[in-house]
């Protein structure tokens, strides 16, 4: 059980990771190409569905499952390291999303929203300039995980 755990944390944060990766190097684009209008059309493409949803469902997952780790692996000091600095990234990730990319996120696509062009601009360019961010914060957490998990095995040997 521990090792499946440990391999469904790995692969929710990937594609958390990986979405963070498309919408930085494709949405964003496609929705400053033209704005207003680009946005106009993000808007109504995503009043039928929200992507979102999909981070509303798997970033939780994801902590949960580094959590279940810290606990089902609490006795080794290094693993609870790894996974305790993974759960801080993705706590920090979660943050950013709530505080700095939800504001903006509704600024610019909501369907209620009374932006200016010139406000959708500096959003989306923020919005652009700290998704990396929380790509790379991503990549820490992954990467530490993967530490965990490389320790794991090395120790489960010996």
């Amino acid at each position: 059980m521990k090792k499946i755990i440990l391999y469904l944390s790995v692969i929710t944060a990937s594609g958390l990771l990986m979405v963070t990766v498309y919408n930085s190097m494709i949405d964003a684009r496609v929705w400053s190409a033209d704005i207003p209008r680009s946005v106009e059309a993000a808007r109504i493409y995503y009043s039928h569905i929200d992507p979102r949803t999909f981070f509303q469902f798997i970033a939780p997952l994801n902590q949960l499952l580094v959590l279940l780790l810290i606990i089902l692996f609490w006795k080794d000091q290094r693993l609870r390291l790894y996974f305790s600095l993974s759960f801080f990234l993705y706590a920090l990730i979660f943050l950013l999303t709530l505080y700095y990319f939800v504001p903006r996120d509704v600024l610019i696509f909501s369907l209620t929203s009374k932006a200016t062009a010139a406000e959708m601009k500096e959003a989306l360019m923020q919005w652009q300039v700290v998704n990396p961010v929380r790509s790379l914060l991503g990549l820490a957490g992954i990467f530490f995980t993967c530490r965990g998990i490389h320790h794991y095995y090395v120790h489960k040997r010996a």
